[in-house]
Protein backbone atom coordinates (compact mmCIF):
# COMPACT_ATOMS: atom_id res chain seq x y z
CA UNK A 1 0.00 0.00 0.00
CA UNK A 2 1.25 3.54 -0.68
CA UNK A 3 0.02 7.06 -0.05
CA UNK A 4 0.50 8.49 -3.54
CA UNK A 5 -3.09 9.68 -3.64
CA UNK A 6 -2.60 11.68 -0.44
CA UNK A 7 0.50 13.55 -1.52
CA UNK A 8 1.30 13.58 -5.21
CA UNK A 9 4.20 15.98 -4.61
CA UNK A 10 6.21 13.48 -2.58
CA UNK A 11 9.60 12.80 -4.13
CA UNK A 12 9.04 9.15 -3.34
CA UNK A 13 5.95 7.33 -2.20
CA UNK A 14 5.64 6.43 1.46
CA UNK A 15 5.16 2.69 1.60
CA UNK A 16 3.07 1.07 4.34
CA UNK A 17 3.88 -2.59 4.78
CA UNK A 18 3.53 -5.40 7.27
CA UNK A 19 6.67 -7.01 8.63
CA UNK A 20 6.96 -10.01 10.93
CA UNK A 21 9.31 -9.20 13.82
CA UNK A 22 9.81 -12.12 16.22
CA UNK A 23 6.46 -13.46 15.04
CA UNK A 24 4.73 -10.13 15.70
CA UNK A 25 3.03 -8.49 12.71
CA UNK A 26 4.31 -4.91 12.62
CA UNK A 27 3.21 -1.91 10.56
CA UNK A 28 6.12 -0.11 8.88
CA UNK A 29 6.12 3.25 7.09
CA UNK A 30 9.12 3.49 4.80
CA UNK A 31 10.84 5.52 2.11
CA UNK A 32 13.98 4.04 0.58
CA UNK A 33 16.78 6.21 -0.79
CA UNK A 34 18.63 5.04 -3.90
CA UNK A 35 22.08 5.38 -2.29
CA UNK A 36 21.57 6.06 1.41
CA UNK A 37 24.42 7.60 3.39
CA UNK A 38 22.61 6.53 6.55
CA UNK A 39 19.30 5.03 7.62
CA UNK A 40 16.87 6.78 9.96
CA UNK A 41 14.79 4.47 12.15
CA UNK A 42 11.89 6.32 13.76
CA UNK A 43 10.17 5.06 16.93
CA UNK A 44 6.71 6.51 17.66
CA UNK A 45 5.25 7.48 21.00
CA UNK A 46 2.21 5.93 22.61
CA UNK A 47 -0.14 5.24 20.84
CA UNK A 48 2.36 3.67 18.47
CA UNK A 49 0.03 3.79 15.46
CA UNK A 50 2.58 4.46 12.76
CA UNK A 51 0.24 5.99 10.17
CA UNK A 52 -0.10 9.00 12.47
CA UNK A 53 3.40 9.91 11.31
CA UNK A 54 2.97 9.68 7.54
CA UNK A 55 3.54 13.41 6.91
CA UNK A 56 6.47 13.47 9.32
CA UNK A 57 8.20 10.63 7.48
CA UNK A 58 7.70 12.41 4.15
CA UNK A 59 8.98 15.71 5.53
CA UNK A 60 12.02 14.06 7.10
CA UNK A 61 12.93 12.30 3.87
CA UNK A 62 12.66 15.56 1.90
CA UNK A 63 14.64 17.51 4.51
CA UNK A 64 17.47 15.01 4.19
CA UNK A 65 17.50 15.54 0.43
CA UNK A 66 16.80 11.90 -0.30
CA UNK A 67 20.23 10.99 1.05
CA UNK A 68 18.87 8.70 3.77
CA UNK A 69 16.29 5.96 3.94
CA UNK A 70 13.59 6.35 6.59
CA UNK A 71 11.82 3.50 8.36
CA UNK A 72 9.13 4.23 10.95
CA UNK A 73 8.34 1.18 13.08
CA UNK A 74 4.90 0.82 14.66
CA UNK A 75 4.41 -0.48 18.17
CA UNK A 76 3.64 -4.14 18.81
CA UNK A 77 -0.09 -4.67 19.25
CA UNK A 78 -0.98 -1.15 18.04
CA UNK A 79 -2.17 -2.43 14.67
CA UNK A 80 -5.50 -2.12 12.91
CA UNK A 81 -6.05 -5.89 12.87
CA UNK A 82 -5.71 -8.09 15.94
CA UNK A 83 -2.76 -10.05 14.57
CA UNK A 84 -1.46 -11.01 18.04
CA UNK A 85 -4.81 -12.19 19.43
CA UNK A 86 -4.92 -9.70 22.28
CA UNK A 87 -1.35 -10.13 23.55
CA UNK A 88 -0.16 -7.17 25.64
CA UNK A 89 3.29 -5.62 25.20
CA UNK A 90 5.19 -3.80 27.93
CA UNK A 91 7.67 -0.98 27.43
CA UNK A 92 10.57 -3.44 27.69
CA UNK A 93 8.97 -5.71 25.11
CA UNK A 94 8.58 -2.73 22.77
CA UNK A 95 12.30 -2.02 23.16
CA UNK A 96 13.19 -5.64 22.37
CA UNK A 97 10.81 -5.53 19.40
CA UNK A 98 12.55 -2.49 17.84
CA UNK A 99 16.00 -4.01 18.34
CA UNK A 100 14.84 -7.23 16.71
CA UNK A 101 13.49 -5.19 13.78
CA UNK A 102 17.00 -3.84 13.16
CA UNK A 103 18.39 -7.37 13.16
CA UNK A 104 15.65 -8.78 10.91
CA UNK A 105 16.02 -6.01 8.32
CA UNK A 106 19.80 -6.39 8.16
CA UNK A 107 20.27 -2.66 7.52
CA UNK A 108 23.79 -2.04 6.25
CA UNK A 109 23.91 1.78 6.37
CA UNK A 110 24.78 3.50 9.68
CA UNK A 111 21.74 4.13 11.83
CA UNK A 112 20.33 7.37 13.19
CA UNK A 113 17.61 6.72 15.75
CA UNK A 114 14.77 9.20 16.19
CA UNK A 115 12.09 8.81 18.83
CA UNK A 116 8.96 10.72 19.76
CA UNK A 117 7.74 10.91 23.38
CA UNK A 118 8.31 7.49 25.00
CA UNK A 119 9.83 6.46 21.67
CA UNK A 120 12.79 8.66 22.65
CA UNK A 121 13.50 6.40 25.61
CA UNK A 122 13.15 3.33 23.40
CA UNK A 123 15.55 4.85 20.86
CA UNK A 124 18.04 5.65 23.63
CA UNK A 125 17.96 2.04 24.81
CA UNK A 126 18.46 0.92 21.21
CA UNK A 127 21.53 3.18 20.98
CA UNK A 128 22.89 1.67 24.18
CA UNK A 129 22.38 -1.91 22.98
CA UNK A 130 23.45 -1.38 19.36
CA UNK A 131 26.64 0.70 19.66
CA UNK A 132 28.18 -0.93 16.59
CA UNK A 133 25.24 0.07 14.37
CA UNK A 134 23.69 3.28 15.72
CA UNK A 135 25.53 6.61 15.42
CA UNK A 136 23.12 9.08 17.00
CA UNK A 137 19.87 9.24 18.90
CA UNK A 138 17.48 12.20 18.67
CA UNK A 139 14.57 12.58 21.08
CA UNK A 140 11.49 14.62 20.16
CA UNK A 141 9.57 15.66 23.30
CA UNK A 142 11.00 12.77 25.36
CA UNK A 143 8.30 11.56 27.74
CA UNK A 144 10.53 10.66 30.68
CA UNK A 145 12.03 14.18 30.69
CA UNK A 146 9.05 16.42 29.91
CA UNK A 147 6.24 17.86 32.08
CA UNK A 148 7.13 15.88 35.15
CA UNK A 149 4.55 17.84 37.20
CA UNK A 150 1.83 17.68 34.55
CA UNK A 151 -1.72 17.45 35.97
CA UNK A 152 -2.77 15.64 32.80
CA UNK A 153 -0.18 12.95 33.43
CA UNK A 154 -1.40 12.68 37.03
CA UNK A 155 -4.91 11.89 35.78
CA UNK A 156 -3.57 9.36 33.28
CA UNK A 157 -1.62 7.64 36.07
CA UNK A 158 -4.78 7.23 38.15
CA UNK A 159 -6.56 5.60 35.21
CA UNK A 160 -3.85 3.23 34.04
CA UNK A 161 -2.85 2.11 37.52
CA UNK A 162 -6.45 1.13 38.32
CA UNK A 163 -7.71 -2.08 36.76
CA UNK A 164 -11.30 -0.91 37.13
CA UNK A 165 -10.76 2.51 35.53
CA UNK A 166 -8.54 1.18 32.74
CA UNK A 167 -11.11 -1.52 31.92
CA UNK A 168 -13.88 1.07 31.83
CA UNK A 169 -11.87 3.30 29.49
CA UNK A 170 -10.99 0.33 27.27
CA UNK A 171 -14.60 -0.79 26.94
CA UNK A 172 -15.82 2.75 26.28
CA UNK A 173 -13.24 3.46 23.57
CA UNK A 174 -13.73 0.04 21.98
CA UNK A 175 -17.49 0.60 21.86
CA UNK A 176 -16.88 3.56 19.57
CA UNK A 177 -15.91 1.09 16.84
CA UNK A 178 -19.62 0.29 16.51
CA UNK A 179 -20.29 3.81 15.26
CA UNK A 180 -20.30 4.71 11.54
CA UNK A 181 -16.94 5.94 10.24
CA UNK A 182 -18.39 9.40 9.56
CA UNK A 183 -19.35 9.74 13.23
CA UNK A 184 -15.93 8.54 14.34
CA UNK A 185 -14.32 11.09 12.05
CA UNK A 186 -16.44 13.86 13.57
CA UNK A 187 -15.48 12.77 17.09
CA UNK A 188 -11.80 12.77 16.09
CA UNK A 189 -12.04 16.25 14.61
CA UNK A 190 -13.85 17.63 17.66
CA UNK A 191 -11.41 15.96 20.07
CA UNK A 192 -8.14 16.54 18.27
CA UNK A 193 -8.79 19.67 16.24
CA UNK A 194 -8.74 20.45 12.55
CA UNK A 195 -4.97 20.95 12.66
CA UNK A 196 -4.64 17.18 12.38
CA UNK A 197 -4.08 15.88 8.88
CA UNK A 198 -6.56 13.69 7.05
CA UNK A 199 -4.18 10.74 7.48
CA UNK A 200 -3.96 11.27 11.26
CA UNK A 201 -7.75 11.41 11.61
CA UNK A 202 -8.10 8.23 9.56
CA UNK A 203 -5.48 6.48 11.70
CA UNK A 204 -7.34 7.54 14.82
CA UNK A 205 -10.62 6.14 13.48
CA UNK A 206 -9.19 2.87 12.16
CA UNK A 207 -6.85 1.91 15.00
CA UNK A 208 -7.67 3.45 18.37
CA UNK A 209 -11.24 2.13 18.75
CA UNK A 210 -9.97 -1.42 18.32
CA UNK A 211 -10.20 -3.32 21.62
CA UNK A 212 -6.75 -4.90 21.32
CA UNK A 213 -5.15 -1.57 20.43
CA UNK A 214 -6.55 0.53 23.26
CA UNK A 215 -5.71 -2.26 25.74
CA UNK A 216 -2.11 -2.21 24.53
CA UNK A 217 -1.99 1.60 24.66
CA UNK A 218 -3.07 1.63 28.31
CA UNK A 219 -0.90 -1.34 29.30
CA UNK A 220 2.18 0.18 27.69
CA UNK A 221 1.40 3.51 29.40
CA UNK A 222 1.25 1.70 32.75
CA UNK A 223 4.71 0.23 32.24
CA UNK A 224 5.97 3.64 31.08
CA UNK A 225 4.95 5.32 34.33
CA UNK A 226 6.43 2.49 36.35
CA UNK A 227 9.75 3.02 34.55
CA UNK A 228 9.45 6.77 35.04
CA UNK A 229 8.97 6.24 38.77
CA UNK A 230 12.00 3.92 38.91
CA UNK A 231 14.19 6.45 37.12
CA UNK A 232 12.93 9.25 39.38
CA UNK A 233 14.01 7.27 42.45
CA UNK A 234 17.55 6.71 41.22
Amino acid sequence: MDFTDLDSNATKCVNLRLCSVSGCMTEILEIRADRPSFHVVFVPGNPGVITFYKEFVESLFKSLGGMASVSAVGASGHTEKNWEHGKLYSLQEQIDHKIEFIKVQNIEAPLVLVGHSIGSYIALEMLRRLPEKAMYCIGLYPFLALNLQSKKQAVIVKVIMSRVLSTMVTLFVASLSLLPRQVLRLISELSNGKSWSNTAHEACCSHLPQYHTIRNVLYMARTEFIKKHQIGNL
